[in-house]
């Protein structure tokens, strides 16, 4: 199945996000809390608590820290209460926006999106006016160059749902959430190891903007992702 060119987009993000890795760690630390209290501090009992440990060491977070949050969100030690909400809206051209936080300040959160939004030429949505543009799933990235025939393969010899061609030649592989750890040791025993890797919600149809347009929209993603309640940012965005 064929895609949309996304490459150029997958390894920008990556860039900026290599410039924020405190901020990264704040957000990963932040998901192993409430993946630990939420499921106990068993790795091998707990598939969300193995995924945010997992993007911890992607995010070269040592190991001795990872564990301390996990006995911290287990101990019972006094601390901040977080609560996961997630937001919608709209950026430039009508780009689709879906914001995922953790916070203990609700009030403090919502106004926060909303301004941003507001200054930065989009508009906040309800609840539900963009999320059925995204699919929920795991999602797995290969550069292009690599071998889509091995790729599919072992892929869907591992029960994935999908792999997709993209227009640059990167190749997507897609499975149920609950499949994605199964499927991505499958690849990675097979010497496939991807470039990106996550269970996600992926836009099921993508919006092109160029010029100024994609410039103000890289800001207003920008800005949501800078705030400190916000753990992810999903758009439809072809920048």
């Amino acid at each position: 199945m064929a895609g949309h060119s996304k490459w150029a987009n997958i390894q920008h993000r990556k860039g900026r996000q290599d410039e924020k890795r405190g901020k990264i760690w704040t957000r990963i630390i932040r998901e192993i809390t409430v993946a630990a209290r939420a499921g106990g501090g068993d790795l091998s009992a707990n598939p969300r608590l193995r995924l945010a440990v997992d993007k911890a060491k992607a995010a070269n977070m040592p190991a001795d820290r990872i564990k301390y949050n996990i006995d911290k969100a287990t101990g019972n030690a006094e601390g901040l209460t977080y609560e996961e909400i997630r937001y919608e809206g709209y950026g430039i051209g009508g780009a689709a926006v879906m914001i995922d936080t953790m916070t203990d300040n609700r009030v403090r959160t919502v106004a926060e999106v909303r301004h941003a939004f507001s200054k930065h030429g989009g508009n906040m949505g309800t609840e539900g006016s963009v999320v059925f543009q995204f699919k929920h799933c795991g999602q797995l990235i290969y550069a292009p160059g690599t071998s889509e025939d091995k790729v599919m393969e072992v892929a869907l010899e591992a029960g994935a749902e999908d792999v997709v061609t993209d227009e640059d030649g990167a190749i997507e592989v897609l499975t149920a959430p609950a499949d994605f750890e199964v499927v991505k040791n499958a690849l990675e025993a097979a010497g496939l190891v991807p470039e990106v890797s996550g269970v996600t919600m992926r836009a099921e149809n993508t919006i092109e903007l160029e010029g100024e347009d994609a410039a103000r929209m890289q800001k207003l993603l920008d800005i949501l992702e800078d705030l400190d309640d916000v753990q992810e940012v999903y758009h439809n965005a072809a920048l």
